[in-house]
């Protein structure tokens, strides 16, 4: 029997896949060839998915704590007498803190509707605090809404129709590798593909031609284009005239990015900073891609603000295959009712506290909170690898007043340290609908199998937790079909689930502007931003050096930038590299050095070292590498503790300053030294 279904994983691809069951067990999961943007194609790290089902390893029943925090020593416990733990501890938390004591930790370890989104019912009735979810996608958003009042931008397969593709911190073949086609489709066509990173990826190595910026210095290359476009006349003056606000203030405040000084900034050569602007101003259709990763530094969000301004100067929204392409997410938006599914008027007392998820180290150790963080409910995440500071989070989850629980598949890193861990399912033996971030599908995700064991799904957790609190409105209750029919008014459910996705509202011509109206309080796009005045932001696009990076303060002691970038094929976050066909053949963590770097240290490829700052230390071996910079090191992001020598990961070095808005965070502008373990 084959079950259809689609992947959940945190992934722009969200790709169809197909479930071979054979007496009520999986033995298959292959990708459905007939999906309209997979095409039967599924990663390496899916393609095993079944090993992380039947993995021996996996928790498959209620467990308790019996050791302390972190020895991930624990008893079995049955669901009755779990959920009765949690009850009291809950109930004890709120009569001595009140309810906003009690926060979710949650992310997109699973983005389908029910899994990130019932929880909430859960959380609103109980007036906990809310968590900020901005690691990474939402400040990007942000920062392109402050120039097109929306986030909505192109769709990434328009790109098929551009002849000057550029793709800007986005490491395609590897993170978005069902993308690659249509790049190599408008390649054939005629495009020419130009690749700006701070890493030579898979995908510069790929490009027609790679631009290798310092990390964090994005902002002064698109100022230095913008110069060039003005001072060589490549504006289209009529576009900018008619659907731009701000231009003369724009051009009087980017004279002075010179490419000579945006060079000196960005360690590129001017020549090119003029190749590029030229080509940018003179080729059309025009397009850039981006996507995550570029927003984490201090001025991230600003980048893709500046960013959100080049396509407007040349015109670029006029053209098919033109403009800027992200995450397309928002386009889905008009089918799913978040109110009915999240339930926001269940909240006793209106809006309750908001914390920023990137500062749970800050969070679980800071004595003057009020009220404290008392419990703590983790499911679809994994802090204690994913969050920066990570050693602050160590510390704080080892609080013997503090109340942990995980609602996990493998005993994690973050699971180590819970009170109870209560099993999770996989994504082939729930329900759900699965949003799409990278293409423009729902996707319907048709349980293959009986859960594996005691696991139950989020929405089944979050169920039995409100009959364990002795909550009562009925809606806390709803079964994952109804809650979906919520969710989804308008969508028809039942053709979904038979032809397995369907296609969410965009413009039929491919072009989402093209008369020129953006959803702005001017109705156009916004050079100048009165609304980022009002934040005490810049109101023109401005290059802000972080306060942790190259020539501040502690690059006295901490001489090298640290990216922490996805590298592996077998997994691209944190939720496979512990399995033996995932990380056990990729061979382990390592800490990227150019040549030169190597050489000033007196290591050699292969030696062990320590990367480390007053945050953390982790132990790695070194791999001499063409593709960083000299100042600039690289350790994969997603390995376990175990990993490490010392069970430090790469983000207990991360830097877990905010985005000047947006609310996500810096991890790329972290300081590190490296020295001979």
């Amino acid at each position: 029997m084959l079950v259809h279904g689609t992947c959940p994983h945190d992934c722009p691809d969200s790709c169809g896949w197909q479930v071979t069951v054979e007496g009520g067990h999986a033995v298959q999961v292959r990708g459905n060839p007939a999906h309209p943007y997979s095409a039967g194609e599924l990663c390496p790290k899916v393609n095993r998915f079944l090993d992380r089902v039947y993995s021996p390893d996996r928790v498959l029943t209620p467990l308790r704590r019996v050791g302390t925090k972190g020895s991930a020593e624990f008893e079995p416990i049955d669901w009755e007498d779990a959920l009765a733990l949690i009850a009291e501890r809950f109930r004890d938390a709120i009569a001595r803190h009140g309810p906003e004591s009690i926060v979710p930790y949650s992310d997109a370890g699973n983005q389908s509707l029910l899994a990130t989104m019932f929880p909430e019912r859960f959380w609103n009735a109980l007036g906990a605090s809310r968590l900020l979810r901005a690691l990474c996608g939402p400040t990007v958003g942000a920062g392109v809404s402050m120039t097109y009042g929306t986030g909505l931008c192109l769709d990434p397969l328009e790109l098929v129709h551009a002849r000057l593709v550029v793709l800007w911190g986005t490491n395609t073949k590897l993170t978005n590798r069902h993308l690659w086609p249509t790049i190599e489709a408008a390649r054939s066509a005629g495009a020419r593909i130009v690749v700006i990173d701070p890493l030579r990826t898979v995908t510069a190595e790929a490009a027609d031609w790679f631009l290798q910026p310092l990390p964090g210095t994005d902002v002064a290359l698109c100022l230095a284009m913008m110069h060039v476009l003005i001072r060589d006349r490549l504006v289209d003056q009529a576009w900018v005239d008619a659907h731009t606000v701000g231009y003369a203030e724009l051009a009087a405040h980017v004279a002075e990015w010179t490419p000579e000084r945006a060079a000196a900034v960005c360690g590129l050569d001017a020549a090119d900073i003029v190749e590029l602007a030229t080509q940018y101003g003179t080729v059309r259709p025009a397009a850039i891609r981006t996507l995550i990763g570029a927003e984490h530094h201090e001025n991230g969000a600003m980048f893709y603000r500046t960013l959100a301004c080049l396509p407007a100067l040349v015109g670029a929204w006029r053209d098919r295959g033109g403009g800027l392409a992200r995450s397309v997410g928002s386009w889905a938006d008009p089918l799913i009712d978040g109110a009915a599914l999240t339930r926001p008027d269940l909240r006793p007392n209106g809006i309750p506290r908001q914390l920023n998820m990137s500062h749970l180290g800050r969070l679980l150790n800071d004595p003057t909170l009020d009220p404290p963080v008392a419990a703590l409910l983790v499911w679809n995440a994994n802090p204690m690898v994913s969050t920066p500071n990570v050693e602050a989070i160590r510390r704080g989850l080892s609080r013997d007043d503090l109340f942990t629980v995980c609602h996990e598949q493998f005993l994690t890193d973050t699971a180590r340290f819970a009170d109870i861990v209560l099993p999770a399912t996989t994504q082939i033996e729930a329900l759900d609908v699965t949003p799409a971030w990278g293409h423009l599908w729902l996707g319907w995700n048709e349980p293959a199998i009986e859960p594996c064991g005691e696991a139950v799904s989020n929405s089944e957790l979050f169920r039995r937790l409100a009959r364990a609190m002795g909550m009562t409105d009925p809606c806390l209750f709803d079964d994952d079909a109804t809650a979906l029919a919520a969710a989804l008014p308008t969508v028809d459910l039942a053709a979904l689930r038979q032809t397995g996705w369907q296609r969410v509202p965009y413009p039929a011509d491919g072009r989402p502007y093209a008369d020129g109206a953006f959803p702005t309080v001017s109705g156009k796009v916004e050079l100048r931003s009165e609304q980022l005045v009002a934040l005490g932001q810049p109101a023109l696009p401005t290059f802000v050096a972080p306060f942790e990076g190259p020539g501040s303060a502690r690059a006295e002691r901490f001489p090298f930038q640290l990216l922490t970038p996805k590298h592996h094929q077998r997994f691209l976050n944190s939720g496979y590299s512990h399995l033996p066909a995932h990380g056990g053949r990729e061979g382990g963590p390592f800490v990227e050095i150019c040549p030169a770097d190597a050489a000033r240290l007196g290591v050699a490829d292969g030696q062990a070292v320590e990367v480390f700052n007053d945050r953390g230390c982790v132990p790695v071996p070194v791999r001499i590498s063409a593709r960083v910079r000299p100042g600039v090191v690289a350790i994969p992001w997603g390995w376990w503790g175990r990993h490490h020598g010392n069970g430090q990961v790469a983000n207990s070095l991360t830097n877990d300053t905010l985005t000047e808005w947006g609310g996500g965070v810096a991890y790329s502008d972290t300081l590190v030294g490296v020295r001979p373990a």
